[in-house]
């Protein structure tokens, strides 16, 4: 006789392993539920998803037999796959309805053009007559002063501001305007 001869049929070893899975899933089920749904408010996931997870968890493990220690391996699993839903809900961003499925805004491209564009306008505002070009500069600053702040710095009321400002953004509009040719409404240039 030989070890073939005292193996066993291998749908009978098949059989064994799946009444073996079926036994783990009865056993567990109430303690994964339980646990699931426990962490699942904090994961921000629904509890079904962080079940079905631990199963394939227990599913992936090395022999169909249960754990050592069943309510600490649930525990560990449910919380690992709980941090693993945080880390993937940080990550991941919804699509914004009508825009481009893929986020371009930090590619290269569109960071050059971007610069190309604020500074053409930053050299048009240089151009602007009068005491515009200071108003508009303050009105552009990185730390976004306050109408109070910008009346101070340029000695003037801050009642005069919005006027002013209101002259020297149409001045820059038509400035612009004859610098960038407009398309004709029926799509051909002139």
């Amino acid at each position: 006789m030989t070890l073939l001869d005292h193996a066993p049929a291998p749908a009978a070893a098949a059989g064994r392993a799946g009444d073996r899975v079926r036994e783990a899933v009865r056993v567990l089920r109430p303690l994964v539920r339980a646990e699931a749904g426990a962490e699942a408010q904090g994961a921000g996931v629904e509890a079904a998803d962080l079940e079905q997870a631990v199963w394939v968890r227990l599913l992936e493990r090395p022999g169909p037999q249960l754990p050592a220690d069943p309510a600490r391996w649930v525990r560990a699993a449910v919380r690992a796959e709980a941090r693993t839903a945080r880390r993937k809900a940080r990550r991941e961003r919804a699509y914004t309805a009508g825009g481009p499925p893929d986020d371009r805004a930090g590619c290269p491209e569109r960071i050059a053009v971007g610069a190309d564009e604020r500074r053409a306008l930053r050299a048009a505002v240089g151009r602007l007559p009068g005491r515009c070009p200071r108003l508009l500069q303050a009105l552009l600053a990185d730390h976004d002063p306050t109408y109070r702040e910008i009346a101070g710095e340029l000695g003037m009321s801050q009642g005069s501001l919005g006027p002013m400002r209101s002259r020297c953004l149409g001045c820059l509009r038509r400035m612009l305007a004859a610098e960038v040719v407009a398309p004709d409404p029926r799509g051909m240039e002139r």
